[in-house]
């Protein structure tokens, strides 16, 4: 009895006598190999390389990977002088586009993913850099850096990051 890979070979095995031949040869002038020349084994590889067969599944894994954390209490009485500060500078459009004050602020963002353990438990920290425009401490309670919206509730740091003069002073008598 034969062996067909790692298995021996039935006896009724359908296609017995094509494996008896074994692997064709074609000459060097033979037609077949005329119109199907050999391919270069770079070619041949990329014919066998990996693909996505479950597509957002690999994005799905690096979802779960992502670390989240618990909301950090923090004194809101430092936050509070560095925002009546940013307010007294951006208290019009026309201030905020006058004194382009460039701050760093971090903030807490809830998990969104449904799927995820944390959702609606945790969440992570994230840190943007722009020129505030707009902070708003008694109607909507957020402040508004390079067009992003963030509620006051889920700051927990806001540094100077700019050079402007009037700002520094300010900011570093605190």
């Amino acid at each position: 009895m034969r062996a067909v890979g790692l298995m021996a070979m039935p006896a009724n095995f359908r296609y017995r006598d094509v494996f008896l031949k074994g692997k064709p040869r074609h000459d060097r002038h033979d037609p077949f190999r005329i119109r199907h020349p050999s391919m270069d084994r770079g070619k041949r590889a990329k014919i066998f390389a990996p693909f996505d067969a479950l597509k957002g599944f690999n994005e799905a894994v690096t979802a779960k990977e992502v670390l989240y954390e618990n909301r950090i209490s923090l004194s809101q009485e430092e936050l509070n002088r560095r925002l009546g500060i940013l307010h007294g500078l951006t208290r019009n459009s026309r201030m905020a586009r006058a004194s382009q004050v460039q701050v760093t602020v971090t903030y807490y963002e809830p998990c969104h993913d449904e799927n995820h353990e944390a959702y609606g438990l945790r969440g992570r920290y994230r840190t943007i850099t722009g020129i505030c425009r707009e902070v708003d401490a008694e109607v909507t309670e957020t402040i508004l850096i390079d067009g992003m919206r963030i509620s006051l509730g889920d700051v927990l740091r806001i540094e100077n990051a700019g050079e402007n003069d009037i700002f520094r002073q300010e900011w570093d008598e605190l």
